[in-house]
């Protein structure tokens, strides 16, 4: 039984897995065919996303996070863009349809790795809530609901500080 959740059987060839070093870690092995299972973080992809000086977020309406209040976003499939997962958890989570992206953060949690966008909406962008959203809507940057994830409050302080360096560059 390998104690930190692994496979165990391959997934190549369905043969039993034995755990053996592989670049200095214990991971499992297939005896048959070689495959080496490497336990990789999951990656993320959120959209912090204005308009008029205001902040799009909706409210968790599942775990982790249930009823607090975050970025639209959500995994990235396998195979997929992170700027496309971005754009298509947008849509089910708010019915936005987001065109321009441009890469604000990253961050990692030391589980997850989470790419944050940043997009302007349209000014009269209506969000509707949807998939794991029970409720969307436009926030002060200064006056914000509890946030669920520690990679928002770390995207929102990059975002304003580009902010404030545009503003002194204009002066």
């Amino acid at each position: 039984m390998l104690s930190w959740g692994m496979i165990t059987f391959c997934p190549q060839c369905a043969t039993r897995v034995q755990v053996q070093p592989v670049e200095g870690k214990a991971r499992p092995v297939c005896p048959t065919c070689g495959y080496i299972a490497f336990r990789d973080p999951k990656v993320a992809a959120t959209v912090l996303i204005e308009r008029n000086g205001r902040i799009l977020l909706t409210r968790r309406r599942i775990d982790p996070g249930k009823g607090h209040w975050c970025f639209p976003g959500g995994y990235v499939d396998f195979g997929e863009d992170p700027a496309e997962a971005a754009r298509r958890e947008c849509r089910e989570e708010t019915g936005l349809t987001l065109n321009h992206l441009e890469l604000l953060d990253v961050s990692f949690n030391g589980r997850v790795i989470v790419i944050t966008y940043h997009a302007i909406a349209a000014d009269d962008a209506q969000p509707t809530p949807g998939d794991d959203a029970d409720l969307a809507a436009w926030f002060a940057p200064d006056d914000l609901p509890p946030l669920a994830f520690e990679s928002m409050a770390r995207a929102l302080a990059v975002w304003k500080n580009r902010a404030q360096s545009a503003e002194n560059s204009i002066r």
